[in-house]
């Protein structure tokens, strides 16, 4: 349990440091290790500790917050297709940070909107596949996908009647872009508490993703535990949105390619899933700023160009 950790782990060091190093200005390992020491030159430090070191933290802990999600969204609908932003919750946080970036307002605000909104959807869709009676993990995934498609039609009618001057923030945003996050330190707080929270339930975990009626004869409390995953999945969705934009796929690729590595045990994938997604969005993020330096590509547009031929790769071998 503890080796692929470790070597997950080291992994994600490494990809951190590959970050901090690379860019349209390379720093050589020398200098880098002198700007940890305090030696570095002003330039470099400001360089590093300024600019870089603050987007690869927001990359590593957004990437970790999806994968976690995923995860745990992939338990809850017994389903490796399924993914947070499947199920409507980053269409909701769009619209919202969308609205607010027309009304002009600051940063903060924008942040703060799409997060409401991602809680708002995960409300909207919960409450419609409840209905009058319990949900199934089939209507609730249908259920997210009808209101995600709505969310889709809404974020194009705002594009359409916005001033073509706010038009490229927008869809930057929209494409998923680290260099927009702020500071990190609030979103790697929520995946270490989150982390730290859903351990303890993984073993009941580990049963609920056997079947609902297998793990109420074996004393798992159904119905509380689903409630704790889809609003601990939507919280973690909703930060990772506010933190960088819009970013896809990595809730389905990394927790479904670490269950055919490692197996199906909870304990192992969910902090995996962490390492993983964290150092999955660190190298997407650095292909980005340096494959056409000193011009930079949005990180989505790397995950979803790595994601769409694992989708259906993944929709073939489930069939």
């Amino acid at each position: 349990m503890i080796r692929p950790l470790f070597s997950l782990s080291a992994l994600a060091v490494v990809a951190v440091l590959l970050a901090l190093a690379l860019g349209s200005v390379n720093v050589s390992i020398a200098e880098l290790w002198q700007v940890v020491l305090g030696e570095g030159s002003g330039l470099n430090r400001t360089l590093i500790l300024d600019l870089r070191l603050p987007r690869t933290l927001a990359a590593f802990a957004t990437g970790g917050l999806l994968a976690v999600a995923g995860a745990l969204m992939q338990v809850l609908l017994r389903n490796p297709l399924a993914d947070p932003y499947i199920l409507g919750l980053s269409g909701g946080a769009a619209v919202g940070a969308l609205l607010a970036m027309l009304a002009g307002l600051g940063t903060l605000l924008v942040s703060g909107s799409a997060f409401a909104g991602a809680m708002m959807a995960t409300l909207l869709v919960f409450g419609i596949a409840h209905g009058t009676g319990s949900w199934t993990p089939s209507r609730l995934l249908l259920t997210g996908v009808v209101i995600a498609s709505g969310w889709g039609a809404v974020i194009t009618l705002m594009l359409a009647v916005t001033p073509s001057y706010k038009l490229p923030g927008m869809l930057y945003w929209l494409m998923g872009d680290v260099s927009y996050a702020r500071t990190p330190w609030p979103a790697l707080v929520v995946l270490a508490l989150s982390i730290v929270l859903i351990m303890p339930l993984a073993r009941n975990l580990n049963v609920l993703a056997r079947g609902p009626l297998q793990a109420a004869a074996l004393g798992v409390s159904v119905r509380p535990l689903e409630w704790v995953i889809y609003l601990l999945a939507s919280l973690l969705t909703a930060t990772a949105v506010t933190t960088a934009g819009s970013i896809g796929f990595v809730g389905l690729i990394v927790p479904h390619m670490l269950r055919l590595i490692l197996g199906n045990d909870q304990r192992i994938i969910l902090p995996a899933s962490a390492l993983a997604g964290g150092t999955l969005l660190v190298l997407a993020d650095t292909l980005a700023r340096t494959v056409i330096a000193p011009e930079q590509l949005p990180v989505g547009v790397i995950t979803a160009l790595l994601g769409v031929p694992m989708f259906l790769y993944l929709l073939h071998r489930s069939r």
